[in-house]
C-alpha cells in the first residue's frame, strides 16, 4: 500500500510535479500571492482615500476597472477602427486622468449638451485657447461624460500634434486624426461626432491681452465637410482655458531650438521650471449651442464659396456672442 504523500506547504496536497500555488522554480507568483497582493493594494488605497475624503468605494470600483481593463489588453478582447482609435483604451486611461482636472480643480460648467445628437454625425466647432490646447481634451470629457448616450469626440488635429512622437501616437489611440477633409467626411459620414478648432495655432497661442477674441477661422473648410455629409453644425463656446496658462510673451529662439509653433512666458513659465506647467484653477464653462442644420442645402452647396463664407462667419458670430455672454456671467476667473 503506497504511503499518501505530505501536504505542500499551504495546507493542500497535489499530484507529484504540480504547484498548487502556481509557483514554479523561478519563483513567479500564483494566484493566492497575486489575490493577496491586490487586496493590499485594496487596503492601502481605502487608507489613502480617506486622508483625502474620497469615498472608499470609488477605489474599489477604480481598482476593479484597472483589473478587468488590463485582462482585456492581455486576451486581446478590445477594437481599433481604421482611424486607429481606441475606444477601451480612451475610457480606461485618456478620460479618468482628466478627471480630477474636469470636476475638481476647473470645476467645470456644461450648458446645452442636448444640441449634440444622441445618434448620427454632427460637427462641432470651438473657440480654441489655453497655450496647451487642454479646451479640446475638457471638451472631450464634456462630451463622453455629461451626454446620455456618452458619445465619443472625434478631434481633428494640425499635423503637428502627429508628427510629436509620444503624443501623435497617444492622439490617434484616443480619437483624433489629421485634420482633413477627407477624414472629416467620413468620420461624419459614419455618424461620428467631429470637433474642429478653426483657429489652430492662433487661437491656442495667443497671448492673455488678446483672451476671449477669436481669430480667423480660415476658409470654412469645415463648413464644406459638414454641408457634403449633411450633418449639423454645432457651436461650441469655451470660458476658462484662456487663464490655466496666460501667455505674457514668446521665446522665438527656444521655439525653433525646440522646433515648435511657439515658446510661452507665462507669469510660472518657464521661471519654475516644471511647476510653472501647472495650471492655474480657473473656473469654466463649456456651452454647447442651438445646432445649425445643414441637410436641406445639398452637398452640392459645398461647392458655393459665398454660402460656405456665410455660414462659416455665422459660425464665428455665434461663438464670439456666446464667450462675452458667458464671461459676464461667470464674473471671477477663478471662483
Amino acid at each position: 500500500m503506497r504511503a499518501e504523500e505530505p501536504d505542500r506547504p499551504g495546507g493542500a496536497s497535489s499530484a507529484p510535479g504540480v504547484d498548487p500555488l502556481g509557483v514554479g522554480e523561478a519563483g513567479a507568483p500564483g494566484v493566492e500571492e497575486i489575490a493577496e497582493a491586490v487586496q493590499t493594494l485594496i487596503a492601502a488605497l481605502r487608507w489613502a482615500a480617506r486622508q483625502i475624503g474620497v469615498p472608499e468605494s470609488d477605489v474599489e470600483e477604480r481598482v476593479a476597472q484597472t483589473l478587468a481593463f488590463l485582462r482585456r489588453r492581455v486576451t486581446g478582447d478590445y477594437a481599433v477602427d481604421d482611424f486607429g482609435f481606441d475606444a477601451d483604451f480612451t475610457d480606461s486611461v485618456l478620460l479618468p486622468l482628466l478627471r480630477p482636472l474636469y470636476q475638481r480643480w476647473f470645476r467645470v460648467e456644461v450648458r446645452g449638451i442636448h444640441h449634440l445628437p444622441d445618434t448620427g454625425g454632427a460637427l462641432l466647432v470651438s473657440n480654441h485657447s489655453g497655450t496647451i490646447a487642454i479646451d479640446s481634451l475638457m471638451v472631450q470629457l464634456a462630451v463622453h461624460d455629461e451626454h446620455p448616450a456618452r458619445r465619443h469626440l472625434r478631434m481633428l488635429g494640425a499635423d503637428f500634434v502627429f508628427a510629436s512622437p509620444v503624443v501623435g501616437e497617444w492622439a490617434r489611440r484616443c480619437g483624433s486624426t489629421l485634420a482633413t477633409p477627407a477624414d472629416a467626411e467620413r468620420l461624419l459620414s459614419a455618424g461620428e461626432i467631429v470637433g474642429v478648432w478653426p483657429e489652430g495655432f492662433k487661437g491656442v497661442g495667443k497671448p492673455f491681452k488678446d483672451r476671449y477674441r477669436l481669430q480667423r477661422f480660415g476658409r470654412g473648410g469645415f463648413v464644406a465637410s459638414a454641408l457634403r455629409a449633411g450633418v449639423p453644425i454645432v457651436p461650441c463656446s469655451v470660458v476658462g482655458a484662456e487663464e490655466t496658462y496666460p501667455i505674457l510673451g514668446y521665446l522665438p529662439g527656444a521655439a525653433k531650438a525646440l522646433g515648435v509653433p511657439y515658446f510661452p512666458v507665462t507669469p510660472l513659465f518657464p521661471h519654475l521650471g516644471l511647476l510653472g506647467a501647472i495650471p492655474l484653477p480657473s473656473k469654466w464653462i463649456i456651452e454647447f449651442g442651438r445646432p445649425l442644420r445643414t441637410e436641406h442645402y445639398g452637398s452640392d452647396a459645398a461647392d458655393d464659396p459665398v454660402l460656405v463664407f456665410d455660414l462659416t462667419d455665422r459660425v464665428r458670430e455665434t461663438i464670439q456672442r456666446t464667450l462675452y455672454r458667458l464671461l459676464a456671467q461667470r464674473g471671477s476667473p477663478f471662483f
